[in-house]
């Protein structure tokens, strides 16, 4: 018999990983992280439930962290077999995994020098080299193309649309079912990335629910960045946009470019201060192949998404001296949940002045900063001190790489025919019971709401 158990992304947005098992063969289908609220993070340091030496094989869906960054901790732990994602996520894990590794060990730094941490030492959960180690396992495959991952079980990548190398996992069991990991679903007619593939006839689908009880405002054509914008200008002040370092920065830079050429904003300097969105561009731009056919110029180069004044940030110094400037600029860096990272900085600097705005562009997960900042919180606590909130905090939801619930209905509405059974996963628990409904009421189906560690028979 078949089952699968839910390890992470069950009742919660992070940590995604569901253990497949058939015939005593173990995969595990993405090897997220899990963030936010203290007690999903605990959970990275829980013992894994079985040997990680003991799995046939790793998929991954794609790289964003809460997918690919306990992959070096399950290394780490004795994992040494293959683990199967598409080129552009293998490109994007040599980013996400060593810069993962290198801010954890800088957390733990800060929090050993300044004391603001419960355990002595402050320990990361994995570092930079165990992340180099993991990325000795990645085996890249094209989309569209079944393979043998253990014996008695096939998968295969079709494009999700969420992100560069993004994928939903189908996987073919011999004598049993066929399972769809949906991984992130993305987008309908957004920029940059092609719109998701239609389904395929699955027994089993798992879906995400991140926006399972909303559906994203309306195509606006860039106007309310472009209000966004305008006023921190006519103010004096900087934008400080926490984004994902991939994905999000991408589309940022194609409206701000596409603003700037309209004549819709004032041409201000717009710095990336991420060396991994810096490389990522790169990466974006070496696969123009895969991204939106208005996205391919000529030339492969990173032009494709600079805008007018344009500069990327690449040292630590050149990055204190971006926050301590006071000149009109747009700066965009991560982390996109501003859990980490150098964004913190310019946050710390440009908090206190209400001349600022700090501008959320994707999902912010209950427990981060960005949560609080987004619910109104008047203080923020960076690296241990408390840091007064004066300025602008302004949130856009339409840039998000998430599928919201129209979109959601829309992809299932694909599936040739209705699965035998419909988990909601990667959602907290009111989207997900929004979903649950609004899937019953339009679909007739009745999905299943999976909890943390439950295993399921197949």
């Amino acid at each position: 018999m078949a089952t699968l158990t839910f390890l992470g992304a069950a009742q919660t947005v992070t940590g995604s990983k569901y253990l497949l098992e058939h015939d005593g063969r173990r995969v595990l289908v993405d090897c997220g992280l899990f963030q936010g609220l203290k007690e999903l993070r605990l959970r990275n340091w829980d013992e894994f439930p079985v040997p990680p030496g003991e799995l046939d094989a790793v998929v991954l869906t794609h790289a964003h962290l809460d997918h690919v960054g306990y992959l070096p901790r399950l290394v780490a732990g004795g994992y040494g077999g293959r683990v199967f994602c598409t080129a552009g996520t293998q490109d994007l894990c040599r980013l996400v995994l060593p810069d993962s590794g290198r801010i954890q060990e800088e957390d733990a730094r800060q929090a050993n020098k300044h004391g603001y941490s419960k355990h002595t030492p402050a320990l990361p959960l994995y570092g930079e080299v165990d992340a180099q180690r993991a990325l000795t396992h990645l085996q890249p495959m094209g989309y569209h193309r079944p393979i043998d991952v253990a014996p008695g079980i096939s998968i295969e990548f079709r494009p999700a649309g969420h992100l560069l190398g993004s994928a939903f996992v189908i996987a073919r069991l011999a004598g049993g079912p066929t399972i769809l990991f949906g991984g992130d679903l993305g987008r309908y007619g957004r920029p940059v990335l092609p719109d998701p593939d239609d389904a395929v006839a699955a027994d089993v689908v798992l879906v995400e629910s991140t926006y399972g009880d909303r559906d994203h405002g309306a195509d606006d054509d860039g106007e309310q960045l472009a209000d966004i914008i305008r006023a921190t200008a006519v103010r004096g002040g900087k934008l400080i946009v926490p984004a994902f370092a991939i994905g999000r920065v991408e589309e940022l830079l194609y409206w701000v470019r596409r603003l700037e050429r309209e004549r819709r904003i004032p041409v201000l300097p717009v710095f990336v201060d991420s060396p991994m969105a810096t490389e990522a561009l790169k990466y974006y731009t070496a696969r123009v192949a895969e991204l939106d056919p208005e996205m391919r110029p000529a030339q492969k180069t990173v032009s494709t998404f600079a805008t007018a004044r344009f500069q990327t940030i690449a040292s630590p110094k050149q990055s204190k001296d971006l926050t301590a400037s006071r000149r009109s600029a747009i700066v965009i860096s991560a982390s996109g949940m501003a859990t980490g990272g150098r964004v913190l900085h310019h946050m710390a600097a440009a908090l206190p002045d209400p001349r600022n705005t700090i501008l959320f562009v994707g999902y912010q997960a209950a427990g981060t900063r960005g949560r609080a900042l987004v619910d109104g919180a008047t203080e923020a606590r960076i690296h241990g001190r408390a840091v007064a909130v004066n300025a602008t905090i302004a949130k856009i939801d339409s840039m998000s790489a998430h599928a919201d619930r129209s979109e959601i209905l829309r992809w299932l509405g694909t599936l040739p025919a209705a699965p035998q059974r419909l988990c909601l996963v990667h959602g907290e628990p009111q989207p997900i019971e929004a979903l649950k409904a609004l899937i019953g009421e339009r679909l007739g189906w009745q999905p299943y709401a999976p909890q943390h560690r439950e295993t399921i028979a197949l």
